[in-house]
């Protein structure tokens, strides 16, 4: 019983790791009238800068793209906390570094680019979200009334919290 199994499986296993060519020539050896028929798939051409075509779509992409912004500052906090291991002096010439007018300029774009990544990311959530209390449906207003209150109240507080009481 267990050499039929034995064969059985090995008989399996060479089946699928014969090469597919192998198989198709002599499939096309044995069928002489076998013609290879690679249908032509359909696909819809689209121009490069698709995008621009509707207000919708730019939103999108501009979107996509603040989230190179959102990594940004993600690397400027891990570098900050590097530099700051590198002692007092180091983080003085990062500090002084991070003052300049063009970094200032710079940093200012950033944010503008983090606020529109925010309000569209919040105004995302009502689609993504269904809250229901018993058997009625919160509306979507709510839901983002919801997200804004906690993004206020998380901005107060880290404001507290790095300025002081």
């Amino acid at each position: 019983m267990v050499q039929v199994v034995a064969h059985a499986l090995e008989k399996i296993v060479n089946h699928f790791h014969e090469p597919r060519p192998a198989k198709l020539a002599a499939y096309m050896a044995s069928n002489p009238k076998y013609e290879l028929y690679h249908p032509k798939w359909y696909r819809k051409r689209y121009p490069i800068f698709w995008w621009l075509e509707k207000l919708a779509y730019r939103k999108f992409i501009v979107r996509e793209l603040t989230s190179v912004a959102v990594g940004y500052v993600a690397v400027m906090l891990i570098l900050q906390v590097w530099v700051l291991s590198g002692g007092e002096q180091a983080y003085e010439r990062f500090v002084r570094f991070l003052r300049s007018p063009a970094v200032l300029v710079f940093h200012g774009v950033v944010l503008l680019f983090l606020l529109f990544h925010s309000v569209t990311w919040l105004n995302l959530a009502p689609k993504a979200l269904v809250l229901r209390v018993g058997r009625k449906r919160v509306p979507d207003a709510g839901v983002l009334a919801g997200h804004y209150a906690a993004w206020l109240v998380a901005t107060a507080l880290l404001v507290w919290f790095l300025v002081g009481s």
